[in-house]
């Protein structure tokens, strides 16, 4: 299939209107069959659950192009499985797996020219989202829901790609602890839009979120997950009930155990504590992995590895992560799905 002309290797990311979106309803306790559509205006009632109670999740997951000319999915199954928790969490019906799955691969299927070719660096991202709608007023669960995906085509989230970037710890949370910082909720997202800014302003990439109970360990970096090689090359990530479930995390701590034979850990991460590191990064589906150059807290600043050059752990953990998800290195059973 002929691609579209864009200078792919300059994308950022940023929304790009493609040709087809999906969407499909939930009303008297089912969901009908879905649809695509070319229209990218979502009509809701000025009611909606979703507008004034924040009723609604999202997620993210992308599409790649192979060397060989196909087009495949990394673990949607996963995404799916998270959504469902989301869903549960803020009282919204759950989007079946296959429904989800299927979804996906017909708005990639409908988008074919619009998946960045191979070897370009750029790739397709899918936004699925389940929102509350209908008319509605007193703060409860909605009657009426849509579940909806779109997808453009994305270069690197952070600007740079692989090179390190740095960071500065906040005092403030994006979740609470036993709140919803486990699931995919625009609320989390909504209240890091501050912090993020503030550590713009300084110079910083993001922020650094630490625990929202005690402010002494390390939760989140912006909107990703963060993760550490030891100076004995283990890879540690932190454990917390109020961080998102990233898929991109748990990949990474397979490849790590798989592929690197490296230890992989879910830990404590004390901010006191990360001259044990010798190397750090952020991790998530958007930035796949960025490498973290240093980190200011309390006016003091830490560099890992380099603030110029990647660790070589990180560097093989991307290039080996990557490499599955672009069909280049063999994959775990089950992480890929073909769709064309």
């Amino acid at each position: 299939m002929e691609k579209k002309d864009i200078k792919w290797s300059e994308l950022g990311f940023g929304y790009i209107k493609t040709d087809k979106r999906y969407y499909s309803y939930w009303k008297d306790g089912k969901w009908d069959d879905g649809q695509l559509s070319e229209d990218n205006k979502v009509h809701i009632s000025e009611g909606s659950t979703s507008l004034h109670y924040g009723q609604e999740c999202f997620e993210g997951l992308k599409a790649y192009s192979t060397k060989d000319g196909g087009i495949q999915l990394f673990r949607p199954d996963e995404n799916a499985k998270r959504m469902q928790k989301s869903c549960e969490r803020v009282m919204m019906p759950i989007v079946p797996v296959e429904k989800f799955i299927d979804a996906c691969m017909q708005v990639v299927k409908a988008n074919a020219a619009w998946v960045p070719p191979y070897g370009s660096g750029a790739t397709l991202y899918l936004r699925p989202y389940v929102i509350g709608i209908g008319d509605n007023v007193g703060v409860k669960p909605a009657e009426e829901y849509i579940f909806g995906i779109f997808c453009t085509p994305v270069g690197p989230y952070f600007k740079g790609g692989m090179t390190p970037v740095n960071f500065i710890t906040t005092d403030e949370d994006r979740a609470a602890p036993n709140g919803t910082g486990k699931i995919k909720v625009g609320g989390n997202y909504a209240a890091s839009l501050h912090s993020h800014f503030e550590a713009a302003k300084k110079g910083f990439a993001d922020c650094i979120y630490l625990d929202p109970a005690t402010h002494t360990k390390i939760d989140e970096v912006g909107a990703a997950n963060f993760f550490g090689i030891t100076k004995d090359d283990k890879f540690v990530t932190p454990h917390s009930s109020s961080i998102l479930p990233s898929i991109t995390r748990i990949s990474l701590m397979q490849v790590a155990k798989d592929y690197l034979n490296m230890e992989a850990i879910e830990t404590e991460i004390y901010i006191d504590e990360i001259d044990n590191l010798k190397e750090a990064g952020a991790c998530g589906t958007a930035a796949v992995i960025t490498p973290i150059g240093g980190i200011m807290h309390n006016d003091k600043f830490h560099v890992f590895h380099s603030e110029t050059e990647v660790g070589p752990v990180t560097k093989k953990l991307y290039d080996t992560l990557y490499g599955i998800q672009m069909g280049d290195i063999k994959a775990p059973e089950g992480w890929i799905y073909k769709v064309m």
